[in-house]
Parts: C-alpha cells; structure tokens; sequence
C-alpha cells in the first residue's frame, strides 16, 4: 500500500446496506416497544447507548495516552481510534433522548418516600439525584468528551496538510488537560447514568470497573477494524504483527485488569457484608442471574487469559480477531448486568426488545463509524513519526 495516497475508507455496498437494515431494525422495535414494553425497551436503549459510548471514550482516552506518552508505534493505526472518537455524539445523543423522553427508567426520578426522605444520610445523595443537576452533569460530561475530541481531531487533519509537527506538540497538550478531566467524568457519568439505577446502592469502585470494560472493549474494536481495514485494502502493508502483538498485549493486560477491580469490588463487599452494598450482589446471584453472572467473568477473563497468555497467539490474526469478539460479546454481557437486573427483577428477560435494540445498536454504529472513518485518510500520512511505527518492529 501507498500509505502517501491512501484510498479514503468506503464500505461496499452489500456491507452499508447490512448496517442499514440492521438500523432499520432498532428503529422498528424501539417504535414498537415504546408502547407495548416500555420499560424494557428503554432499559434494551440505555444498554446499547452506553455500550456505544464506552467504544467512543476508548478510542478517545487511547489517542490521549498516546499522545501524553509520546508513543510512536500507533502512529500508523491512529485513524482507527480517532474514528471510534468521532461517534461519541451519536451515542450521547441516544442517551440524550433517554433522559428527557423517559426519565422514569430511572426510580429516583418518582420515588416519593426517597425524594421527600428526611432522613440525614440521604440529603447528598438527594442533591446529586435532582433531574436537573443531573442534566447539567449530562451536558458538560458530553462538552467535555466531544470537545477534547474534535479538537485533538482537527488538528491530526490538520497535520495530513501541512505536516508541521506543532500539530503533534498542540495535542500532547490538549491530551493531558483531557485525561484528567477524563478520569472524573467517566467515573461519576457511570455512578448518574448505571448505578443509580439502583440508588441505594453504592460502590466506590464503579467507575474504575466500568473504565476498565470500556476500555478493554474499545481494544478489542480497534483490533477488528484495523484487521478489517487491512483486508480490505487500507492498511495493507501498514499494519504489521508487532502492532498487532502490542493491540493483543493491551487487550490481554485489561482482561486481567477487569478481572482484578471485579474481584476487588466483589471481595470487599463481600467480606464487609454491609446490607446497603450486598443487595447489588444478592440478586445478581439468585436463579438465572448467577449463570450469567459466572458466565461474565468466563467471557471477559479466563478464555481470553488462557488463549493470549503465549505470546504468539497474540500475533496471528483470527486468534486477536477471535478474541476481540468475544470480549465484545462480554462487554455487552458485562453491560447487561448492570443495567437490566434492577429494571426488571428477580429474572432475565432476552427476547425482541433486547435483540432489536442490539441489532439495531450494530448497525447505526456501524454506518456512524464509517462516516468517522472516511473523513480522512486511513493513515495519517504526514505524522512527522509515521516513519518510524511504519518500521516499529
């Protein structure tokens, strides 16, 4: 491949229109369900938005790191993630609607005996759960994400012009200002948007583990599209097994690394056994839940633990591919027990809600993703250390 005239990223024909029907049909059900089974459309929507947000703010905190870092073996596959980064509106816009159309998936929202409590230790907890100081933390958690990422965008497309390495010096310092900035808002938009689904209910280390599974899972993206755009032609010659071996070795170490803050949130509250923080677990370990609830960490850590444990696992493309997939199957999972077990009860519910939204979560994903991707070239190609991750062995 030329990577000085890359050819612009296009879907064929036959994979667009995929996407489209699959659209077509998270669109269909959520009309459907909105008035035959409104709340679990609605939590099936809250499931999908987040999932997708998660991929964003991944590629996002990615690029960041790499950036701050000044590491130049990514260089080359930098499209892929700034492409995950560009559809954070389309996600945040999804959560949108779910917090002015239906609010009331949330119960803090028309709980009389919690918002009229007098009850001392509650009145924090009532101050932060107030519709509108919970809209305005939606909004600047959203300013925040989409603005850090358009403006590290611009200049990276900027950079495709002229070449002037001050583009690169700029977003080493938006970067820095962003991740920390970042690690505050993806840790309390987690404890608003998932766990005060269940507003008694409080864990320290939330936004930590949901860090963690987002960020594992936005891995696993990146290493799927960049194997896809290699086989399609975009980064044929560019991606090279030693990026694919350090894609796999981050991807490995994040497994380990989810499986380490789950234990930890599991353990403490376990041994504590504190009413107010048991009740999370409890349920999730009562009748058809507890299958799931074991399956979690068998998805997101053990199968991918022993598979990429050897090194040369991680270089040989359909087993990173494989890999990818399923800890994307487990992030959903992972996902699904969060929000769904304090929406619905006692029992799992899966059937045309939760699989519409699904299908259809893929496929507006997928056409926004595309969108992202062909705004510029697959390879940013007047990176001053293209070069140098073009050789990175």
């Amino acid at each position: 491949m030329n990577v000085a005239t890359p050819r612009p990223v296009e879907l064929s024909g036959s994979t667009r229109t995929a996407f489209m029907a699959l659209a077509a049909i998270g669109v269909l059900t959520a009309a459907a369900g909105a008035f035959m089974a409104p709340t679990r459309m609605w939590a099936s929507w809250l499931m999908v938005a987040y999932y997708a947000l998660g991929l964003g703010l991944a590629g996002l905190c990615f690029v960041a790191i790499h950036y701050t870092t000044g590491s130049t073996w990514s260089v080359a596959i930098r499209r892929v993630p700034e492409a995950l980064a560009g559809t954070l509106p389309f996600s945040v816009a999804m959560l949108a609607v779910l917090f002015i159309v239906h609010p009331e998936l949330y119960g803090w929202t028309h709980d009389e005996a919690f918002i009229s409590s007098t009850n001392k230790a509650l009145w924090f907890k009532q101050f932060w759960l107030s519709r509108p100081f919970f809209l305005v933390r939606a909004a600047i958690y959203a300013a925040i994400w989409i603005g850090f990422a358009l403006a590290i965008q611009k200049r990276s497309r900027q950079q495709d012009h002229d070449g002037d390495p001050r583009w690169t010096r700029e977003n080493f310092k938006l970067s820095a200002g962003l991740l920390v900035l970042f690690g505050f808002s993806v840790t309390l938009s987690s404890f608003d948007w998932i766990m005060s689904i269940e507003y008694h209910w409080f864990s320290t280390i939330f936004g930590v583990y949901n860090f963690a599974g987002l960020f594992q899972s936005g891995l696993a993206a990146i290493i799927l599209i960049a194997i896809w755009l290699e086989r399609s032609g975009q980064l044929r010659g560019v991606l090279t097994e030693s990026h694919l071996h350090d894609l796999g070795k981050l991807m490995f170490a994040f497994s380990v690394f989810w499986m380490y803050i789950w234990f930890s949130q599991y353990m403490l509250i376990w041994y504590t056994d504190i009413p107010e923080e048991t009740s999370y677990f409890i349920l999730r370990s009562k009748g058809g839940w507890f299958a799931l609830f074991l399956l979690n960490t068998v998805i997101n850590w053990v199968i991918p633990f022993v598979v990429l444990l050897r090194r040369d696992t991680k270089r040989q493309r359909n087993i990173v591919g494989a890999m990818a997939i399923l800890i994307l199957v487990g992030r959903w999972l992972d996902i699904y027990l969060m929000v769904f077990p304090g929406i619905v009860g006692e029992a799992p519910t899966f059937g045309l809600w939760e699989l519409g939204l699904t299908l259809g979560g893929i496929g507006a994903f997928g056409l926004v993703l595309a969108s992202s991707l062909k705004s510029a070239p697959a390879v940013p190609v007047a990176d001053p250390e293209l070069v140098e991750s073009l050789q990175y062995h």
